[in-house]
């Protein structure tokens, strides 16, 4: 099976090592991918300067999205490996915009992958 990420289709913001494209499956509005050009399937088979090139598109990607969507906030997010929930093994990073109200408690954010340890003290 060929990798959907691999070739660039989609690019919005790329730099030498790294791009960003909305997810065909998006969670929000402007929801965004990063990932390296290079397949790899997971963020700690990085290199520092792929890991460093994804960050600083997450940084432009919100500027983007902030200027585009006006989110409330953002969740960053990575799945490694199939117990993690990955289901394309080409590293991405999930930019998620946020919007006030999208859902009745966002408390939590992340921990809720696992939905008993979203709520805590």
């Amino acid at each position: 099976m060929s990798c959907p990420f691999c070739g660039g289709e989609g690019e919005i913001l790329g730099n030498e090592l790294a791009f960003a494209r909305y997810d065909a499956f998006p969670v929000s509005p402007g929801h965004l991918l990063v990932m390296p050009r290079r397949h790899v399937a997971d963020w700690f088979d990085l290199t520092d300067d792929e890991q460093e090139a994804i960050f600083s598109l997450i940084r432009e990607g919100k500027a983007l999205l902030d200027a585009e969507f006006s989110p409330d906030g953002y969740n960053i997010g990575i799945n490694c490996k199939e117990a993690a929930g990955q289901t394309v093994f080409h590293v991405h990073v999930h930019l998620i915009p946020r919007y006030a109200g999208d859902v009745e408690n966002p408390r939590g954010g992340v921990r809720g992958v696992i939905p008993e340890k979203r709520n805590y003290p």
